[in-house]
């Protein structure tokens, strides 16, 4: 298999230019080369136009109408496929700071299962709630800062900004859980290795290689269902981020070529490396490459239409004919509350549990709770804040065993 990579929206470290709030991968696969067998094609459609390269933001509408038949006939020729993956840039701000504030790794104010089970996500949406687009920004900047002293007092300026919105919280667990340990983060910043060492490392935090993972992701599911191999992946050529995609394909390829599947804890999402690509990425310019051509222009069409741009009518067969061939996933708030908030509603009910698996859930929880409060009551800094906790009970009001947030 053939797949071709492009991006859209690229504005590298600046995640909040209010032009482009969306970070977009287009992945065009095909059983044949493009770049072999679709050149003529691709002549013919240039000399239509006019043009030497088919580039969609120069065609726009009226340049695509006039080739969309002749992009339905290379569709339906050659049975392409394609994935669109987004990046919603400030909110990759805000998950990146839960990330690294809340692992219970190294925060010792947040429980394990706030972190290592789905209730993250619901301590990640709440957290969200509190940031503004100042304190987003301040989080980011103190992200990729690569001065540790500047970074942390970033970090405990946001942490500060937060702390003061946590009353705004609905329910008293998630006000201890999210108020303790933003209260240890910022005591303790040095210790949370908020920030990157080097502009190196800021690039690997990028959206565009979140993005880029979820590219890698998607072919190696392709590969997996296709019971194929990669023969080429071409990759669209720009100097800022090349070489961190490439430092994570190859990290890819190497974890694809044993097939490692990552176990997960209970309820999360597994990874699987079965099926990665072991052929090494190529970088090329699109008046290079005549299926990164065809990537830039399905790409445009797919974002109008995914942002609720108008499309020319004379594209409709085209759009008919793929879009029951899209995948598209994304990296954003909204997508990770609808994915998740979905899971919760299909959980079972207290009601239809068995005294024993509640009671099990409890201890559970009560464990947890009692770690968490351990290694708190051996910090003077928040011996207050850890005592708050004990006083959330469950549902029957039973002293300290704390509610799911």
């Amino acid at each position: 298999m053939h797949f071709y990579v492009d991006e859209s929206g690229h504005t590298g470290l600046n995640l909040f230019d209010a032009e482009q709030p969306l970070l977009y991968y287009g992945c065009l696969s095909s059983h044949l080369s493009l770049d072999h067998e679709a050149v003529d094609r691709l002549e013919h459609m240039r000399a239509k136009v006019g043009a030497s390269r088919l580039h969609a933001n120069q065609l726009g509408n009226g340049g695509l109408a006039v080739i969309a038949q002749d992009l339905a006939d290379l569709q339906r020729s050659f049975g392409l496929r394609f994935s669109v993956y987004r990046v919603a840039k400030p909110d990759h701000a805000i998950i990146c700071f839960f990330d690294q504030v809340f692992d219970s790794a190294m925060n010792p104010a947040i429980t394990w299962t706030g972190y290592w089970t789905p209730l993250r996500y619901l301590l990640l949406i709440k957290l969200a709630g509190l940031f503004n687009e100042d304190l987003a920004k301040l989080a980011w900047q103190s992200r990729v800062e690569v001065n540790a002293p500047r970074a942390q007092e970033m970090l405990m300026r946001v942490c500060d900004g937060l702390i003061a919105r946590v009353p705004r919280l609905p329910d008293e667990r998630s006000r201890t859980l999210i108020g303790d340990s933003l209260n240890w983060a910022r005591n303790h910043p040095a210790e949370i290795s908020f920030n990157v060492d080097d502009r190196k490392s800021a690039l690997q935090v990028a959206p565009n290689i979140v993005g880029f993972q979820l590219v890698m992701m998607g072919i190696a599911s392709q590969i997996r269902e296709a019971g194929a191999l990669a023969s080429r992946i071409v990759v669209d050529r720009q100097s800022q981020f090349n070489k961190a995609q490439r430092t994570l394909a190859d990290f890819y390829a190497a974890a694809g070529a044993q097939s490692i599947e990552m176990k997960a804890p209970p309820g999360m999402p597994a990874m699987n490396f079965g099926g990665m690509p072991t052929v090494p990425i190529e970088f090329s310019g699109g008046t290079m490459s005549a299926g990164l051509e065809v990537t830039d222009v399905y790409l445009w069409i797919l974002k109008r239409l995914m942002e609720g741009d108008d499309v020319a009518a004379q594209l409709g067969p085209l759009v008919r004919e793929l879009l029951p061939r899209v995948v598209t996933d994304e990296v954003s708030l909204n997508g990770i509350a609808t994915r998740w908030s979905r899971w919760m509603r299909e959980l079972p009910e207290l009601a239809e549990m068995s005294e024993e698996q509640r009671q099990r859930g409890r201890e559970i929880l009560q464990l947890d709770e009692n770690r968490r409060l351990r290694r708190l009551a051996d910090d003077p800094s928040l011996a207050n804040a850890a005592l708050s906790s004990v006083k959330t009970g469950n549902a029957k009001g039973t002293p300290g065993t704390p509610d799911t947030p």
